[in-house]
């Protein structure tokens, strides 16, 4: 184990580079510097660049003509950190037990990408160059839906030109086994306000007259499914691409399931759409989940009050065939049709990403499949992800050029909650990964 790449991945965990947080403005920038400095220290050309939020990284070796273009992308920026009282030690002092790190960003994703930052300077160490023309670009955005990256891209188009894109911020479908990612579902939210009376009425006076907007709001979100747990809305489905035989083959193979998946989330039992595996939910059809919900008294012991409104945060995963825009349109009617007239119903819309899918056997895909095998010695398992990273297609979009997901993350990193972690064991296989990677696409 290189006790120096170690202390690097610590210096670089102890930046509390929050991107949502106002508060954190100066910690992300003081990240973005670090980063720069040490990309430049491995041996490459690094640039910050200023956007109306968080700086973006960009760092390059010795562009040749002769030498296929290899573009990185990974961020800098982390997640809050509430709940505070759930971590075992602060987010931001990282600590190493049974060779796993904890920390926030641990996992997602300064981990994963510095291991990359590191695969490239060792390989400059050894033979002084790489064998492919080489672009980092690293946002601090990311955790707020990379709200200035697609305009960058756009800006400097010609200078991010490139043959493939490689991230790794996303999963291992187990601990060892090395997987490409060829999926990823879209995503749309929206929120719900169910507004009735002018102000909280008690509910002894006005109950039986007057429309409960909670109640109201309880059956607009149960009316979203029907018995067999698919989506009520009608059109939902319209364009959804069925799953190729080959691929639900495949992942009844994989030592992933429904007892792994159990024990991975503590639920008593599993469940979903009739007629799926829970892996085939997951990854390849769409959902519509409520991530929030509020109204009325919330206070120790009784209060007796019809609630002046009520709230509920919706997000609908989206899957190949499926269009944000047209889904939401959807919902929306379905919704306002379903409302009765006792109470006023406010629809606003949230964030949106398209689902991303490519071929995992073209000529690219292959060749991350054997960086991958002679990484971690074994079968590549080829999954789609349930999560969505919107800015695959932005890359699609304006570079014209496809993704390899080479996801370095376990089923149980906690990304995103108290105690995230990331095995060293994943942090220099990542760093080996990187550089038979750049071998591979070079040919």
């Amino acid at each position: 184990m290189n006790q120096e790449h170690v202390e690097e991945l610590l210096r670089f965990l102890r930046f509390p580079s929050i991107s949502t947080d106002p508060e954190h403005k100066s910690d992300v920038a003081a990240c973005a510097g670090w980063l720069q400095q040490k990309l430049t220290q491995i041996g490459l050309e690094a640039e910050l660049h200023p956007t109306a939020g968080h700086p973006i990284v960009v760092a390059r070796n010795v562009h040749r003509e002769d030498r296929r273009t290899v573009l990185i992308y990974g961020h800098y920026d982390v997640q809050p950190v509430d709940p505070v009282a759930l971590w075992t030690t602060p987010p931001f002092e990282p600590r190493i037990e049974n060779g796993i790190i904890y920390a926030r960003g641990s996992t997602d994703n300064k981990g994963q990408i510095l291991a990359h930052v590191l695969g490239v300077g060792e390989t400059l160490k050894e033979h002084g160059d790489l064998p492919v023309n080489l672009i980092f670009l690293i946002e601090g955005e990311e955790e707020v839906g990379s709200k200035h990256l697609e305009d960058f891209l756009i800006l400097h188009r010609d200078e991010l030109k490139c043959d493939v894109i490689a991230v790794s911020d996303t999963g291992m479908v187990a601990p060892g086994v090395p997987t490409l990612t060829y999926g990823l579902r879209g995503i749309a939210a929206l929120e719900l306000k169910v507004t009735g009376p002018d102000t909280d009425l008690h509910s002894g006076i006005f109950g039986g007259a007057v429309a409960n907007p909670i109640t109201i709001l309880a059956r607009l979100i149960a009316l979203l499914h029907d018995h067999e747990e698919r989506v009520a809305v009608p059109g939902f489905y319209d364009g959804v691409i069925p799953l190729e035989p080959w691929e639900r083959r495949s992942w009844e193979k994989l030592p992933i399931g429904d007892a792994e998946i159990r024990q991975l989330t503590g639920v008593p039992a599993l469940a979903g759409e009739l007629g799926f595996s829970s892996l085939e939910r997951i990854w390849a059809r769409p959902t519509a989940e409520v991530n929030g919900i509020g109204g009325g008294f919330q206070g120790e012991g009784t209060k007796t009050v019809i609630a002046k409104e009520a709230f509920a945060k919706l997000t609908f995963r989206l899957v190949p065939g499926q269009d944000p825009e047209t889904v939401m349109k959807a919902v929306r009617a379905y919704l306002l049709a379903q409302c009765p007239a006792s109470v006023h119903l406010e629809l606003k819309g949230g964030h949106a990403g398209e689902p991303y899918h490519t071929n995992p056997n073209s000529a690219d895909g292959t060749a991350a499949q054997r960086a991958l095998t002679q990484t971690f010695g074994k079968e590549v398992a080829l999954i789609r992800e349930g999560g969505s990273i919107p800015i695959v297609n932005t890359f699609r979009r304006v570079l014209e050029v496809e993704t390899l997901l080479l996801g370095l993350a376990l089923p149980d990193c906690r990304a995103h909650a108290p105690n995230e972690n990331f095995p060293l064991e994943n942090f220099f296989a990542g760093i080996r990964l990187n550089r038979l990677l750049l071998e591979e696409l070079a040919r």
